[in-house]
């Protein structure tokens, strides 16, 4: 049974894209005031995680935005996807914070493994969330062309293969990993472009 529109999607998915990308910061902390610079200097694994992640959930939101502008009307099972989708996306922080603490000491292997793992499932999933819409143009508003879901297809594809490669990456070099998933989310910043490129 289809339900009219898409309004309650997406201000529930905005509530929760704001809240994931706010406990990010929570993970940011130092233990005491002594040696108060030399601490904060030594929390550069938790900025890189929290840029990184803070990057990719935006990403995340700005695509999942402008792909249900798409969408013309929801079904249950849509919901239900969107919602695994949005579980990975709220789950993020804790993996992001097992990387901060553990980067470049014991447990790096394991930290780094759990975040890139978490960020293949979100792929997987916003990936099947599109797909599931897309097919057959189940979901698609009426009046939305080819070329602008073949765009989405284009911007979206490369996703899991990249996560993948930065899962497969970690057990030889936790820290390359999580540079690679920086690099992803500045590769993703332009895709508005990738969007819009119609054909």
């Amino acid at each position: 049974m289809n339900e009219p529109g898409t309004d309650r999607l997406e201000t529930f998915s905005d509530g929760i894209f704001a809240i994931a990308a706010t406990l990010l910061v929570l993970e940011l902390a130092v233990s005491s005031g002594h040696d108060l610079g030399h601490k904060l200097l030594d929390l550069w694994p938790s900025y890189l995680a929290y840029v990184t992640s803070f990057v990719t959930i935006g990403i995340i939101w700005m695509n999942h935005h402008h792909t249900v502008s798409f969408i013309g009307r929801v079904d249950r099972t849509f919901l239900f996807v969107n919602n695994l989708l949005l579980l990975t996306v709220a789950f993020l922080p804790f993996p992001t914070g097992l990387v901060g603490k553990f980067l470049r000491g014991e447990g790096e292997q394991a930290a780094t493994l759990a975040y890139a793992g978490t960020l293949v499932v979100m792929a997987l999933l916003h990936q099947v969330w599109w797909q599931y819409a897309r097919r057959g143009r189940r979901l698609i508003a009426d009046g939305t062309t080819d070329a602008a879901l073949r765009a989405v297809d284009r911007a979206y594809l490369p996703g899991v293969p990249l996560y993948g490669a930065v899962f497969v990456l970690a057990f030889f070099s936790p820290l390359a990993a999580v540079l690679l998933t920086f690099a992803i989310a500045a590769f993703y910043l332009p895709s508005a472009a990738l969007f819009d490129r119609g054909g």
